[in-house]
């Protein structure tokens, strides 16, 4: 007992720190990581060796002290102003895994404390929740918890790599925004959401949820983001002559029969501007044939350009038909032949042939 009131041995890995059980501390550590032992020792032992052994802790099983501070895989300080003696091991592979000693060098016996140092692969996970996106849009990454977790920290970070990714985190429980990204932790529901705005195809690969545990590893759960472009988006042409009125169609699903239908112009759908509200504009929706009309009273010139035309409001790009207007000029000989003749004439216009000139 008076060994361990006298040496207090704490061992933090970069995702977690040690349990002690029955006088023995567990330690877990990932494969390819590494493991930093810091151990405090009493007043008035500042000046005695210190060192890391393994197994029956003979002279050949001892890894690092510190007079020898540094070797490829172990490297030890001793703090005496603090009295910590700190022994780093990096590169863990599985051949680490097992029972340790932390020891102080003293006449007669020397002061000891068991360590068992156990091993995880560093990566996660067995099962990957898939979600597809397209770019331009807001992602949700939405991750689950047991309720015992409701106060722990929660993390994200992109890649496959558990020892790093609270290093590495895109955003956390303790910071809410960052740039793009939110975060919200709905303790009710046991849920925790990162939300991606104006996503890109570079958002897409990996992201793992984390949930910070203060005794051992942190819990893991994996989601694979697929965005993907607006190549695909259904697309068609439409031209018209400037002066002229000119009607197109718009298709939606059958299940959008009572969705609002909208019309907007601009290179990009995140830049893209209702028309609908000019006079010229009319959107007229036929419900039985599942399109609605676009009617343009009087083309003009500057009417040329890109649309996009739909019935949801979420911006899917299966329920959005992408236009190109293209608008081309009067013929100024046969436009004022037109208006000569118009004296005698009568112009008809019909739902059915709108933009054509009947005379009469």
């Amino acid at each position: 007992m008076w060994r361990l009131r006298n040496l207090l041995f704490t061992l933090c890995i970069a995702l977690g720190c040690v349990t002690s059980a029955g006088g023995v501390i567990l330690v877990t550590g990932y494969v390819g990581g590494k493991v930093n032992v810091s151990c405090t020792y009493g007043h008035g032992y500042e000046s005695y060796e210190k060192y890391l052994c393994k197994d029956v802790c003979g002279d050949n099983d001892v890894l690092i002290t510190t007079s020898q501070q540094k070797n490829p895989k172990y490297s030890a300080c001793d703090d005496k102003k603090a009295r910590t003696f700190t022994v780093t091991v990096s590169d863990l592979t599985s051949e680490d895994a097992g029972k340790y000693w932390c020891g102080v060098t003293r006449t007669g016996q020397d002061i000891y404390t068991e360590v068992k140092l156990k091993l995880a692969p560093d990566s996660c996970c067995n099962t990957v929740t898939i979600i597809q996106s397209y770019e331009g849009y807001s992602g949700d990454i939405i991750c689950s918890y047991e309720p015992r977790y409701q106060n722990y920290l929660k993390y994200i970070c992109r890649g496959k790599r558990s020892s790093t990714c609270l290093q590495q985190a895109l955003i956390t429980s303790d910071n809410k925004q960052n740039g793009r990204i939110k975060f919200n932790d709905d303790k009710r529901s046991g849920k925790f959401t990162m939300t991606i705005t104006s996503l890109a195809q570079s958002d897409s690969g990996t992201y793992l949820c984390g949930v910070q545990k203060n005794s051992v590893l942190d819990v893991f759960s994996a989601v694979e983001l697929n965005v993907k472009e607006w190549c695909c988006v259904k697309s068609k042409t439409a031209s018209g002559t400037a002066g002229y009125p000119l009607t197109f169609q718009c298709p939606y699903p059958s299940q959008h029969y009572d969705n609002s239908k909208f019309l907007c112009k601009g290179d990009h759908r995140n830049n893209c501007t209702n028309v609908t509200s000019q006079s010229r504009f009319t959107v007229q929706d036929d419900g039985f044939s599942h399109f609605f009309l676009v009617i343009i009273a009087e083309l003009e010139t500057a009417d040329a350009g890109t649309y996009w035309c739909g019935s949801d409001s979420q911006w899917r790009v299966e329920n959005y038909t992408k236009v190109e207007l293209s608008v081309g000029k009067v013929n100024n000989h046969l436009h004022d032949s037109k208006i000569n003749r118009a004296e005698s004439s009568i112009f008809v216009w019909t739902p059915l042939n709108m933009g054509l000139w009947f005379m009469v």
